[in-house]
Formats: C-alpha cells, sequence, structure tokens
C-alpha cells in the first residue's frame, strides 16, 4: 500500500509514524497476509526472504519481531580532530559522549601533524579507566583508532548493576576496615576502585542509549519497556554516589593518619552496616520489581538519622575539634548512602506503581 502525500510529508518534518493501519487479505485459500510499512523495515535493518516470528499476546494482540536473536550490527564510526592548543579534558569529554552514543570506531586524529604526547596519554588513560569493552587498534603519532568490542548483549544491564554495587558495597567495608585498622594501604586500594564503579556506569549509561532506539533490544538486554530506562540511569547514578562516599571515607583516612576513638569507630561501622542493609534491600526490590519491598525500604531507611544523632551525642566532648569535625565527615557519608538506597526504592515504586492498580 503506497504512502500518502500527506503522510510523507508528515515523515518529511522527521515526525515517528508508531501506527498505521492495513488490510489484511486472504490467498491461497488457509492464509491471511498483510503488508508492512517499507520505512518500519528499513529501521530495523530487514530485507526481503528476512524470517519473522509472529506472537500471540492475549486474545487481542498480534506482535511481529525479527526471528534472529542477534542484535542489528550497525558499525557506527566518529572522527574527533584535536588541536595542539585543545585541553586533555576535552578529548575526554568528546570520547565519553562519543562512546556513550554507541560508535563502535572512534578515531582521533590531529588537526596539525601529529598528536601531543600528552594528548595520547589522555585517551589511553580514559580507555583504560571508564569506556568497558573498549581497546585500541592503531596507535601513533598521525592518530588512535579504538575500537568497543564488547557485543550489546554479552553484559545485560542487570548483570552490569549488579556487579557495579558489589564492587561499591565491597569499597565501604573496606574503607570501615581501613579506619579501624587505621590502614592507609587499603584506603588507597578503594579510591582505585572507584574507577570499576565508573566504569560499569558508563557501560550501562551506553547500552540504554543503544536500546531505547530499539524496542527489541530493550527486551533483549533485560528491559520491559523504554521507560524503564530513566528509571535505570537514576539508579546507576546514584549507586556512582555511594562508591564516591566510601573515596571520601577512604581520603580522610589517608590524609589524616590518625585513629578514631574504638567505641566510636564500632558504632559507625553498625550504622555503616545498616546504611548497606536499606541499599540491599532497595536493590533488591528493583530485581523483583517489588512495591511493597520498596516502600518498606524507605520507611527503613529514616532510621538513619536518629543513628547519626546519636553517635555525634556521644562525643560531645571529644578530644579535639579536629576529631569531631572527622566523625561528623565519615557519619554524614554514611547517611547519604542510606539516602541514595532511599532514592532508588522511590524509582522502584515509580516504575512498578501501576501493576498494584485494580485492574477493571
Amino acid at each position: 500500500m503506497e504512502k500518502t502525500h500527506i503522510e510523507e510529508a508528515i515523515n518529511g518534518k522527521g515526525l515517528l509514524q508508531s501506527e498505521e493501519t492495513r488490510k489484511l487479505q486472504y490467498t491461497g485459500g488457509s492464509s491471511y497476509i498483510v503488508s508492512l510499512p517499507k520505512k518500519w523495515i528499513q529501521d530495523l535493518g530487514l530485507k526481503q526472504g528476512d524470517h519473522v516470528v509472529i506472537l500471540r499476546q492475549g486474545n487481542s494482540t498480534l506482535q511481529i519481531a525479527p526471528a534472529s536473536k542477534r542484535p542489528i550490527k550497525e558499525q557506527k564510526e566518529a572522527t574527533i580532530e584535536v588541536g595542539k592548543d585543545h585541553n586533555p579534558y576535552f578529548i575526554a569529554r568528546k570520547l565519553i559522549a562519543l562512546y556513550f552514543l554507541g560508535f563502535n570506531v572512534i578515531n582521533v586524529i590531529p588537526k596539525e601533524d601529529r598528536l601531543l604526547v600528552e594528548q595520547r596519554e589522555v585517551i589511553k588513560n580514559i580507555i583504560r579507566r571508564v569506556l568497558m569493552g573498549t581497546e585500541i587498534i592503531a596507535d601513533s603519532a598521525t592518530g588512535i583508532t579504538l575500537q568497543v568490542l564488547i557485543n550489546l548483549l554479552d553484559l545485560s544491564v542487570d548483570t552490569a548493576f549488579k556487579r557495579m554495587l558489589l564492587i561499591a558495597k565491597s569499597m565501604h567495608r573496606d574503607t570501615l576496615l581501613s579506619l579501624r585498622e587505621n590502614n592507609v594501604e587499603l584506603a588507597q586500594e578503594v579510591i582505585k576502585s572507584d574507577d570499576e564503579v565508573d566504569r560499569f556506569s558508563f557501560y550501562i549509561v551506553r547500552q540504554l542509549k543503544i536500546a531505547i532506539k530499539n524496542e527489541y533490544l530493550l527486551k533483549e538486554i533485560g528491559l520491559e519497556e523504554p521507560r524503564n530506562c530513566l528509571g535505570y540511569r537514576l539508579i546507576a547514578k546514584s549507586v556512582e554516589r555511594v562508591a564516591d562516599h566510601a573515596v571520601t571515607i577512604a581520603k580522610d583516612v589517608i590524609e589524616i593518619r590518625q585513629p578514631l576513638n574504638k567505641d566510636i569507630v564500632e558504632k559507625i561501622s553498625n550504622m555503616s552496616y545498616f546504611a548497606l542493609e536499606v541499599l540491599d534491600d532497595s536493590c533488591l526490590s528493583m530485581f523483583k520489581r517489588d512495591y511493597e519491598a520498596a516502600d518498606r525500604a524507605i520507611e527503613k531507611a529514616r532510621k538513619i538519622d536518629e543513628m547519626e544523632k546519636a553517635i555525634l551525642r556521644t562525643v560531645s566532648k571529644p578530644r579535639d575539634v579536629n576529631e569531631l569535625y572527622r566523625i561528623k565527615l565519615i557519619t554524614e557519608n554514611i547517611r547519604r548512602v542510606a539516602e541514595y538506597a532511599s532514592d532508588i526504592a522511590e524509582i522502584v515504586i515509580n516504575m512498578t506503581v501501576q501493576q498494584t492498580l485494580r485492574k477493571g
């Protein structure tokens, strides 16, 4: 069926047409056929002869999907021109932005004759620290080419998030251990671990940006509908901030190098374990899509304020002003963990509230 001039004009303005009415035709005495819009087929990367799967959903819906379980292989390539006067952070920001947008190959070339040594080091450092699944496939003074080798379906968003969460929680446990033992080396390891959390966070953002453009890929990576992408993005950011608070406490251990009172450290540890418990509850409610569990996690998180006040009351007469400042800094960072856990639970509630409504 040919498009009308009106339809062509609408599509020409860039508006996405997501619904069309087509007529069923009877053929062969036992089958019905229906034509599909050419633009939709092209957008999905399909061609004549490809197989599609027809699914019956309930009593009133039919769904047509590509038969292949592999994602559409689109080799997206971009080139960055770098001048000698460009700040290294210019390169870093652009590399990360292109990574987020789903480019598979990124070329960095000089505007003049060659890249500066400092610029090349920045590129390699960015790839090593934050761009998961990316490797350098060409490296010289006249240009660097990096390629994202990891497949979209190799690591699901849920799996990446679980690994990110485990690292963030381990950072907090190691931070408490370094505080208890006044262990500077362990605190330094905590700071290094923050790069791993950032790598998973950036990877999740990249996956969400790619999948939100294709409903089929969205379901393949474990998400039910496009609106969940925003929720996952905010949740990943919250876990990233949880790791940042562990780094702040670790830096305090490194900079002060003075042990705190053992009784105070024990109370701080109990507070931290409680905050991580709330974080666990919130994230578990997300994985299970459990509205009630998320609501309970929010109520539980409220207790963190009283725990913080109880610790500060016990140090009303500190040995010195710096000690009181340190305790306030540490307890505030732990309290923020519980608050981020509460934020995650609120997002889960927004994502699952519809399933609590009575149908009818």
